[in-house]
C-alpha cells in the first residue's frame, strides 16, 4: 500500500502494528460473518471485564517489563476504562466517515481520519483521546461503546453485502471495500482489546 495513500484502512493499522492476531482470528469476508465475528467479540469483550477481580480491574496496566510490547499503546492505557474510549472514539470516527460521505452530494470525499491527522501522525491523536478521557469513569465508557457499537452494526445491516465487500464500491473507500472498514473497528479492534486486557489479567492473577 502506498504511504501516500489516503485511504489507509483500518485492517492496515491494526495488521501493520501487530494489534490483532491473524492466526487465530478469522476475519469476515462477507456481511453475515460481519455481524457474527463483531458480536462474539464485543460479547467476549464484556465477558472478560466483568469477570475480572478487584484487583485485577484496580490495579494499572504495566507492561514495562516485557520487551517485546514495543507499540505505543501498550504504555499508553493504563486501565480498561482506556481500551474502552479508545474503541469508543475509533467507532465515532467510523460512523462520522460514512456518514459524510454518504450524505455528500458532490464528488468531494472525505477521508477517515481528523484533518489535522494523517497516518504517520493518528498516534498523536490516540494519545489526545487518552488524554480527553481521563475523567470518564468506566461505567460512562462502557456506556458509551454499548451505544456506538449498537450504531455501527446498525449501520452496517444498512449495507448490501455487495456494497460492503466489493472493492472501490464507493470512491471514498480507496482501493479497498467499505466492509474492511467496519470488520477492523469491530471485531478486530474488540480482539486487540481483549488481548491487552488479558495479558494485564495474567500479570495480576
Amino acid at each position: 500500500m502506498k504511504k501516500n495513500d489516503a485511504f489507509v484502512t483500518l485492517k492496515y493499522y491494526l495488521c501493520s502494528r501487530k494489534l490483532i492476531d491473524k492466526k487465530h482470528m478469522p476475519r469476515a469476508r462477507n456481511k453475515e460473518d460481519l455481524l457474527k465475528f463483531a458480536s462474539e467479540n464485543y460479547s467476549n469483550l464484556m465477558n472478560l471485564i466483568n469477570k475480572m477481580s478487584d484487583s485485577q480491574m484496580n490495579t494499572p496496566f504495566d507492561f514495562s517489563d516485557d520487551e517485546k510490547k514495543k507499540e505505543a499503546h501498550w504504555s499508553r492505557d493504563k486501565n480498561v476504562r482506556d481500551v474502552l474510549v479508545h474503541l469508543y472514539e475509533w467507532h465515532v470516527l467510523l460512523l462520522n466517515f460514512v456518514k459524510k460521505n454518504t450524505d455528500s452530494k458532490s464528488a468531494i470525499t472525505f477521508p477517515f481520519l481528523p484533518a489535522q491527522y494523517s497516518w504517520k501522525t493518528y498516534g498523536e491523536m490516540n494519545v489526545e483521546i487518552w488524554k480527553r478521557h481521563q475523567n470518564t469513569s468506566l461505567d460512562d465508557a462502557m456506556s458509551l461503546l454499548a451505544d456506538t457499537h449498537q450504531k455501527v452494526i446498525a449501520l452496517a445491516e444498512t449495507f448490501s453485502n455487495e456494497e460492503l465487500f466489493t472493492k472501490k464500491y464507493f470512491p471514498w473507500t480507496g482501493t479497498t471495500d467499505l466492509g474492511s472498514y467496519f470488520v477492523s473497528s469491530t471485531s478486530s479492534h474488540y480482539d486487540w482489546a481483549i488481548k491487552k486486557i488479558k495479558q494485564h489479567c495474567k500479570k495480576i492473577s
